[in-house]
């Protein structure tokens, strides 16, 4: 090994990139299957609870009664499907029809005469929770407004309260899954690149007998691992930035941030995610076994463990204290803080300094154990 040379690290990167011209699936897994991913997370995945079918089991033939399921008729949140008996709500939410079945009693008609909000029934379908709690919740939200609207709840003696409040979400207004699902889709695109691709370029030298040639040349080892890495952040990079118009302009998420974070963060990431993947292959030798270990510690971590789809909060302490280990996890709050709220750099630069510590340590890891086995 000699000194470090700009010249010949300029022709193994060249050497690299024409290698990557010359192979399909290079550009298949860096374009193509973001693409799929990114319009599956766009389109087909959504943890939107809209237009939930429930069941309105109309009892009562007063105006008050016919007003509420109207209301529930009207809501966006629901698609209504009518009865005036419950029996047969309770067949279709034991098929799976239906997710809740809302009763409107017999006598509400008189309550509300009385000048009180008579108690309804809502009965949700357990076997999915989450649909469950969204039916409930927002099954009693439509009952409060609409009796807030009739001053049901308003008690007269009471003075005007001083404060009103009002509720009010920001940076994501309509609380659309796809404004986090799109952000979060690109942070696995670059785990997929960095490192799934990263990980088979050494052991595909070492398949194809090549490493033997490289070792008999003058090269050093940051010369062999940069001409190793440039490549493949370039093309992480081109790949984030065609997502991220995708994103923008097929997708309508907004960005708020500026292109000078979004490329620090990308690259920031980059770091441990190409690092993984060198540090896999110089360790494993075989396309096929490396390709699975990244698979199992890149690719299902990011997907699992960052908070992508699965709130950290609300995993067991031990996942939690897990999922510090995963690069993704600084990198999605990062993504969704540079499209939604704007360049929070008090919250970007932690998680780039903890996302550059990783990609020290992996880059230390591979350029030990390639150093070994070139000896």
């Amino acid at each position: 090994m000699s000194s470090f040379s700009a010249r010949r690290l300029a022709a193994l990167v060249r050497k690299e990139g024409a290698q990557i011209l010359r192979d399909p699936s290079t550009f298949l897994i860096a374009f193509v299957l973001p693409m799929i991913l990114l319009f599956l997370f766009g389109y087909a995945v959504s943890l939107d609870s809209s237009r939930t079918r429930i069941g309105v089991v109309l009892q009562d033939s007063s105006a008050p009664a016919l007003r509420l399921a109207q209301a529930y008729q009207t809501s966006r949140y629901f698609e209504v499907e009518m009865a005036r008996t419950i029996q047969p709500m309770r067949e279709k939410m034991v098929s799976g029809d239906l997710r809740a079945i809302i009763v409107i009693p017999l006598d509400f008609g008189e309550g509300v005469k009385r000048g009180r909000m008579p108690a309804i029934q809502i009965i949700a379908d357990g076997s999915q929770p989450n649909t469950a709690n969204f039916a409930a919740a927002y099954g009693e939200g439509v009952r409060a407004q609409w009796a807030a609207n009739e001053g049901l709840e308003r008690n007269p003696k009471a003075a005007e309260p001083p404060v009103s409040l009002s509720s009010r979400f920001w940076y994501n207004p309509e609380l659309k899954s796809r404004y986090f699902l799109v952000p979060g889709s690109i942070a696995n695109v670059m785990t997929m690149i960095g490192t799934l691709l990263t990980a088979l370029v050494v052991a595909r030298e070492w398949e194809r007998g090549t490493m033997e040639a490289m070792m008999a040349t003058p090269i050093s080892m940051a010369e062999f691992i940069a001409s190793k890495v440039i490549p493949y952040y370039l093309l992480a990079l081109a790949s984030m930035a065609l997502c991220t118009v995708i994103g923008v302009f097929v997708f309508g998420v907004p960005f708020r941030g500026s292109v000078f974070a979004l490329f620090v963060v990308g690259s920031a990431f980059l770091m441990p995610a190409l690092g993984l993947g060198l540090f896999i292959s110089s360790a494993t030798k075989n396309q096929f076994v490396a390709s699975q270990i990244a698979l199992l510690s890149a690719f299902l971590p990011t997907f699992l463990l960052s908070g992508f789809i699965y709130e950290i909060s609300s995993m067991p302490w031990p996942i939690q204290a897990l999922t510090y280990l995963v690069p993704a996890r600084y990198l999605i709050p990062a993504l969704e803080s540079v499209f939604l709220a704007g360049d929070q750099w008090a919250l970007l630069l932690p998680n780039i300094g903890i996302m550059l510590g990783f990609g020290l340590v992996f880059f230390l890891l591979s350029f030990r154990v390639t150093r070994r086995s070139l000896d």
